[in-house]
Formats: structure tokens, sequence, C-alpha cells
């Protein structure tokens, strides 16, 4: 069943998305060669709880980080670790922040130093693929919509768009219904409806889109060793259009 979220839901959903934002925003600031994601994973915790908010994640399904950092061909679910990141890596920070029981939810590539073009380019196409999707996301078009956008366009550029993970509902949980695919066929899938907050967020590699599991059972990487990038927005479906829940401003 998908739950319709009222503008009071939508509107603590949404400041919990400004928490969310502001801290992508100051990890741009601090990732660098030298950093590690372990250090990257406990500044989002003091981050989250010096504004009041709490890492989601952290104990869904037993897993044990504030954050997924993914890095290179890691497509998502990456654990943090005490390895410096390194000049030309790319690294995927995703979080879900939980401010007085509202959640938003978020994924944002970084480039780590001077990254090259292959990887640049793979990043900018990610980023604009998730905008080319949340561009579909308005009432009387189908969920199917956003994922052929995304596929098309990704496609087009030569990449590919992982098939294993797709986009989902959020409210008071992580994962609710409806799914959203970021591949398929246009006028499939359920009707978009004014109330409705979910959650684009594309996963695109360099190589072939399939994937396979670490031995932890969480992380996912390519098959083919390429990289794979990854953006995400929360958004809800208003009459005026969609609206982006965790923008950077």
């Amino acid at each position: 069943m998908i739950v319709l979220k009222s503008k009071r839901e939508v509107e603590m959903m949404k400041k919990a998305g400004e928490v969310l934002a502001a801290c992508h925003k100051e990890l741009a600031k601090l990732i660098k060669p030298g950093i590690t994601t372990w250090e990257i994973n406990q500044f989002v915790e003091e981050f989250l709880k010096q504004h009041g908010a709490t890492p989601e994640q952290k104990g869904y399904k037993n897993y044990q980080y504030a954050t997924c950092a993914s890095i290179n061909d890691e497509i998502c679910h990456g654990f943090p670790r005490k390895e410096p990141l390194v000049d030309g890596d790319i690294v995927t920070i995703d979080m879900v922040v939980n401010l007085n029981g509202a959640l938003a939810d978020s994924a944002w590539t970084f480039e780590v130093g001077e990254v090259e073009d292959n990887a640049k380019k793979l990043v900018e196409i990610t980023k604009k693929a998730l905008y080319i999707g949340i561009e579909q996301a308005k009432i009387g078009n189908r969920i199917g919509d956003i994922g052929h956008a995304i596929q098309q366009y990704v496609e087009g550029e030569g990449f590919s768009v992982v098939r294993d993970f797709i986009g989902h509902g959020i409210g008071s949980v992580i994962h609710e219904k409806p799914d959203i695919p970021h591949f398929g066929f246009p006028g499939k899938g359920p009707r978009i409806k004014e109330g409705m907050v979910f959650t684009i967020e594309p996963m695109v590699n360099a190589g072939v889109y399939q994937m396979k599991m670490d031995d932890n059972g969480w992380t996912a990487r390519t098959i083919d060793g390429k990289n794979s990038a990854q953006f995400e927005h929360t958004i809800a479906i208003t009459k005026e259009g969609p609206c982006i829940l965790t923008e950077q401003v």
C-alpha cells in the first residue's frame, strides 16, 4: 500500500532533509585525499547529533554505521573503513536522517582530488540522470516514466543503470511503497499522486550493469571492476510539481 503524506508530514521530512543536505555540503569541504571513510562516518554521526538528529540506518537490519561509504567499483552499501582515500577516487556517501521521527534519504558521489576524465563524466551523467528522473515525478505520470527517462539518458551516454537496487517510498520508516526502478517502460506502474514521498537514486556504472556481493552480505560492487556512481534525493509530489526535500542550497 502506498501511504500518502499530509502537508505537515512533508514539512517535517523537509526539515530532516535540510539537516541532511547541510551535512552533505560540509562533506564536500571535508573530502580530500588522505581522509578515511571511517572519519567521514564519525563526522556525520557527530553532525547529526549536534542538529538533534540521528542516523536511521545505524541498526537497520543490524547495519553498524551512520553512513554507507562506497568507493570506486562499489555500487552501494560500502562499509566505512580506515584506509585513506587517494587522489582519483570517487566515493558515494549515503545516509538516512531521522529528525523527530521524520526521515530523509540522500546519497552523493564526491570526487577525491583530481579524477580522470571518464570518472568525472560518470559522476556528471549520474547527477544529471537524477534530475531527469525528478522531472518526470509529477501528478498524472506513472512510476515507469521516471525509470524510462533515466535509462534512456544514461544508456545514450554510454553507461549502464544498475537493476538490483531501486528507489523507494519513505516516511516514518526507511522503505515503503512504491518501488522506483531507474529503468523500464513509460506508462507503466502506479500513477503518481499528490502526497507521495519517495527517493530517486540512480546508480550508474561505467561498464556493465551487473553486480556481485561482497562476503559481508551488504556491499555490492560492479562485476567488471569499473566505477559506479550514485546520486539520490527524497522528493514529495505536490500540485506545483516535485519538491526536493534534500536539496543542497
